[in-house]
């Protein structure tokens, strides 16, 4: 069977994406094939893989993979890239009602075609491990504030925190923040991938939301994040510093090229 797929990339944070739509449809319960086909040396490469599907009462459904072939929990980056492919496809015009793992998101996208804004889940609670702040933005993260974060190892530091006794069962993604100029540089071990990534979408949430608390900011809040694969922002309001609304992912989402592959 040939897969015509599309690669998609938000930050650096890339993706494997496929129409599954119609009479052609690919049955993707195979995390198998998904692992091979995220693979970079022996498939097409890419941080996860999604399927965007026919779905009742929204414009698509989100099906989305982590590299390793596991179902996943929200991945806001991917689903930026999602928008970007569905308006590529015809499937949308400027704004979308899609629907994800972790239910429903409305999004904008630009007119041409490669800046999505999308709405995050709300998040009404921010609890503490020792220093750091633990949240769930559709995904579980983990913030840790750091220093010279240029050079911090985070893979070791990274996969020694998601493996730990507290969080080695169901994994946790782990997100390490450094103050610069008017926002934060952030570096991120996602689980699943079990490394580090250029981005992560849900991570960058965490954090903006994570240093509002810290900070005890309250109202409108814009809070702009560079990440490995470029820059990022996040916008919310709060008027307690615990609850968080009107939470908005902001940034690219480029097709990079698309193919055709076989498989079994």
């Amino acid at each position: 069977m040939t897969i015509k797929f599309y690669k998609y990339q938000g930050a650096g944070n890339d993706f494997i994406l496929v129409d599954n739509r119609g009479e052609n449809a690919v049955n993707h319960n195979n995390p198998g094939l998904i692992a091979r086909l995220c693979d970079r040396r022996f498939g097409i490469g890419g941080d996860g893989m999604m399927f965007l599907q026919e779905k009742a009462g929204y414009d698509f459904e989100m099906v989305y993979y982590n590299s390793d072939g596991q179902p996943s929990s929200m991945c806001g980056n991917g689903g930026r890239c999602i928008v970007a492919f569905a308006k590529f496809l015809g499937v949308i015009d400027s704004e979308t009602n899609f629907l994800a793992v972790d239910g429903p998101h409305h999004a904008k996208i630009s007119a041409s075609g490669d800046w999505v804004s999308l709405q995050m889940i709300d998040v009404n609670e921010i609890n503490s491990d020792g220093e750091a702040y633990v949240l769930n933005t559709g995904s579980p993260h983990y913030i840790e504030l750091a220093d010279g974060l240029k050079d911090k190892d985070v893979y070791h530091d990274g996969h020694a925190i998601r493996n730990n006794a507290t969080y080695k069962q169901h994994g946790i993604n782990v997100n390490f923040v450094e103050p610069m100029n008017d926002g934060y540089f952030v570096r991120t071990f996602e689980r699943g991938v079990e490394d580090e990534t250029y981005a992560c979408g849900t991570g960058v949430t965490a954090v903006a939301l994570a240093m509002a608390k810290h900070h005890k900011q309250t109202g409108q809040i814009n809070t702009p994040i560079k990440v490995l694969g470029g820059n990022l922002n996040i916008r919310f309001e709060t008027s307690d510093d615990k609850h968080f609304t009107n939470i908005f992912l902001e940034g690219p989402a480029v097709q990079v090229f698309d193919g055709e592959i076989q498989i079994p």
